[in-house]
């Protein structure tokens, strides 16, 4: 099972992520992806498997992922200060993987539902997911 963490900016959602993500899932193969180099080396840090860096990375990663976890900025173009390309959103949303999205309200987006909802909680719930996911496959 390969699950894709793909993060923007310094990579802190993704660096909740993985942690999460390992201990409810610890036969998963987990691959970070980030829009850049810093949030790519905090996912490292964070016990991710392998990385990568960039927009061709998010768009060859999220064609070869079982389950992909990012935030809910990623399919939205120009979100993230405008690091979230076209193509990388397009990448997101037209991939194969089940998507698991991650509301904040930073990129101007808000989630019915979502507001209120700690930080810690989606990031487990994320992971909840993710694992249940993995074992049903």
């Amino acid at each position: 099972m390969n699950i894709l963490v793909i993060d923007a900016q310094g990579g802190g959602i993704g660096r909740q992520v993985i942690p999460a993500l390992k201990k409810a899932c610890p036969e998963a193969c987990v691959t970070a992806v980030g829009t850049n180099a810093m949030a790519t080396a905090a996912m490292l840090k964070a016990g991710a498997q392998r990385g990568a860096t960039g927009e061709n990375a998010v768009r060859w990663a999220a064609q070869n992922a079982d389950i992909l976890i990012a935030p809910i900025a990623l399919v939205l173009k120009d979100s993230m200060m405008g690091e979230i390309t076209g193509d990388m959103a397009a990448s997101v949303g037209s991939s194969r993987a089940t998507r698991i999205l991650v509301p904040t309200e930073r990129c101007g987006t808000h989630v019915a539902g979502a507001h209120g909802v700690s930080m810690q909680a989606l990031v487990e719930d994320a992971a909840r997911q993710a694992a249940a996911m993995a074992a049903g496959a």
